[in-house]
Formats: C-alpha cells, structure tokens, sequence
C-alpha cells in the first residue's frame, strides 16, 4: 500500500473528534450510491420498454411494406422478385380495410386484415399467437360462411367463442337504398382466437381470408405485400432496394418508418429521466467537494506536518484526489450492485403492473444494457474524480509555515 493510500484511508475512517466530516464521507457515498442505483433502473425501465414493445410490434407486424401506386397489378411476379432479394425471408400479399364486426347486439371497430395463412406465418407471428383454433381453418368453405380469427379482447367485447358467428360491416361496395346507402355485410364463423399481447392488435383486428377480404372491400388483387428479413435492423436498407430496383411507382417502408413517432418519443424518455436523474450524481459530488474542504480545513495542521517531512505537493494532492476516488468507487459499486438486484426483481416477479391500453403491454420490463451499465459506472467516477480537484490543489497549496503559526 502507498504512502498516499494509506494517508487517505486513514482520513476518511476518521476518530471521534472528527466524526462530523466522516458522516458528511458517509452521506457522500450513500448520494452515489442511490444516484447510479437510481439511473441504472431508469436506464433499464426505458431500453426494456422500448425493446419489448419493439419485439411484439415488428412480431405482429411485417418489417417491410411495399405497394403500388395504382395497385399491384401482377402479385405473383412481385412476390416472386422480392423473395429473390437478399435478407427477405419471407413475402405474403395482404388486404386491409375497416369496418364494424356486430354480435348478439354488440358491435366494434375492427381492422380486417385478408391474408393467406401459408404465407403470413412466414412474416408475423399470428401463427403462434393462436390460443384457440387455428389459423388454417379461415379458408373460404362451400357448406357455411367463411372463418375469421379475432384478437382475445375483440372476443371478449363481443362475448364471442370459436364456433360463433359474427357480422361484419364495411362501407365499401354498399348499395345505394331510399334511406340512403346502405352498408355491405358478410358473415363470418370465429374458427380462432388470437393473443399477440398488444392492446392494438387484441382489440381489433380480425384475419379473415385473402379472397374473402377481396369479396368484402370489392377489391381484385391485394393491396400491398408484406415482408420479413432475416435482420430487423436491415430493414431500412431492404426497403430502400426495393425502391431503386422497382422503380419509383413502388413504395417501400420499413418497421422503424411506421413507428417512429412512438420509437422517438421513448428515446426522448429516456434521455430526459436519465439526465434528471443523472442530477443526483452531481448533487453527491458537490457532497463529495463538501467533505474535502472541511478535511483540508480540518487536516491542515497535518498537511504543514507532512510538508515539512518531506511530502510533495503532488504527493499530498493525490491523498485527497484518492480520497475522493475511494467515495466515489465504493458508491459506485454499492450503487450498482443494488440496482442490478433490484431490476432483477422487478423484471423476474413482473411486480410494476400497468394498464395495457394505455402502454400496449402488460407489465413493465426491465433491460440493463451492458454498454448502458459501463456509461453510467464509469461516468460517476469521473464526475467524483472531477469533484477532488479544487479540494485537493488547495490542500497542496497550504503554506506549512502559515498553517503552523496559528495552530
């Protein structure tokens, strides 16, 4: 051990006549401690949000979007030609339009999506969001109406089960009547229930067939095509191929593109809280300046002795540079060991609950990203480390001669 560090250990564990600065020590490191605490489970509140609702999102959404201006006039040569581009996994057409589903007096707004089951469970996970039924059953039949798949609190709502039938309403392709148009309707048999756990999807939307969707919204071709690729985070590059490769009647977007109001406001979020609570860092480092003024106040006869045994000025600027390192360190890792305990908790007992129409999700994730863990650990050391330097270039300023004079 140094001469140094044992000087600076020995002053911050200090003796009954100076138990004032060794609480003022104390409250120091208890402040980073709770600041770096406090940021680490913000920091993971936020990435684990956004990474949840970003994995559901892109999970029950295709990562790309193509469409025609005009329409899609030939879907089979344009699913053929964008499953030959690199990084797409998987292609589907899809129909979408709006409309009102009615059952046993009760009625809903739903987004009715047509699909082909074969091809869209290679690009979202309405496959394995299935909770009863299945997906395949949807297909258009010759001895009833055609099935359609709707999300759990659609279902609920309704107060529908598999094997019921539902009405669905639609203001495309209505006719004209005395009392004005009139809106088109078909009915459909709930041959499956789904659970993709977004509030969005589970209250309204519906599955029901491509070529019954095509019937329902008087539509002869599909819409637009989905598109999965083998990386999410690809997905803008693949959206801006298609663009050069097809043409510019072809437009493509990608996951990021359609959500980036919501992605923009959790970065927003996320920056905010971690600067406000970032703040406490501060506050325990102006502590941390605090306690080394009074130790230099208190300490200066010592300072006068050392001097004029010998010790340099750097030699006692760095006993109180070590100092402060040493409170800032030990909080540091106090800090972090009580916060990585606690949003391990949080995360593995779901124990923040939260209202899924507002937030889209059920419970409040927590996600500590290693990058996210070393910025903060690392940068509540410097800030203690900054916080030494006026308190320790003062102590090795001190006029041994001065200080002794008056002691």
């Amino acid at each position: 051990m140094s001469f140094e560090l044992f000087v600076a250990i020995r002053y911050l564990m200090a003796r009954r006549k100076q138990a004032f600065i060794s609480l003022i020590s104390f409250i120091s490191v208890v402040g980073v401690a709770v600041g770096v605490m406090a940021l680490l489970i913000a920091l993971a509140l936020m990435t684990g949000l956004q990474s949840e609702l970003r994995d559901r999102l892109v999970g029950s959404t295709a990562h790309v979007y193509v469409w025609k201006v005009g329409g899609i006039d030939d879907p089979d040569r344009d699913l053929k030609r964008l499953r030959e581009m690199p990084e797409v996994a998987g292609a589907a057409p899809v129909v979408l339009g709006q409309g009102l589903v009615a059952s046993a007096g009760t009625t809903a707004p739903i987004m009715v999506k047509g699909i082909l089951p074969e091809l869209e469970a290679g690009v979202t996970d309405i496959g394995h969001s299935i909770k009863t039924g299945a997906l395949k059953d949807i297909a258009p039949r010759d001895d009833g109406p055609a099935g359609i798949v709707l999300g759990k609190d659609l279902a609920t709502k309704l107060s529908v089960n598999v094997g019921e039938r539902v009405q669905v309403f639609t203001a495309e392709g209505g006719t004209l009547s005395p009392l004005g148009m009139m809106p088109k309707y078909r009915s459909f048999t709930v041959v499956g229930i789904f659970s993709m756990g977004l509030y969005e999807f589970d209250s309204g939307y519906g599955f029901i067939h491509l070529s019954a969707a095509e019937r329902l919204f008087d539509k002869t071709k599909p819409e637009l095509i989905e598109l999965r690729v083998n990386d999410l985070f690809k997905a803008r590059g693949v959206a801006d191929s298609i663009r050069e490769s097809f043409g510019s009647d072809y437009i493509a977007q990608d996951w990021a593109d359609m959500n980036q109001p919501l992605f923009r406001a959790l970065w927003l979020e996320k920056m905010a809280i971690s600067i406000t609570i970032g703040l406490i860092v501060m506050v325990a480092a102006l502590n941390i300046v605090a306690s080394l003024i009074l130790l230099v106040m208190e300490k200066s006869r010592d300072i006068a002795i050392l001097k004029t045994m010998g010790s340099s000025a750097k030699s006692i600027r760095r006993i109180f540079v070590l100092q402060g390192v040493i409170i800032g360190v030990v909080g540091t890792v106090a800090g972090a060991i009580g916060g990585l305990t606690i949003i391990y908790v949080l995360d593995r007992f779901k124990l923040i609950r939260v209202p899924m129409d507002v937030y889209q999700i059920a419970y409040v994730p927590f996600k500590l990203e290693a990058f996210d863990a070393l910025v903060v650990i690392a940068a509540a050391v410097v800030i203690c480390l900054v916080a030494t330097i006026y308190p320790s270039r003062q102590a090795s300023k001190l006029d041994p001669a001065q200080a002794l004079r008056y002691q």
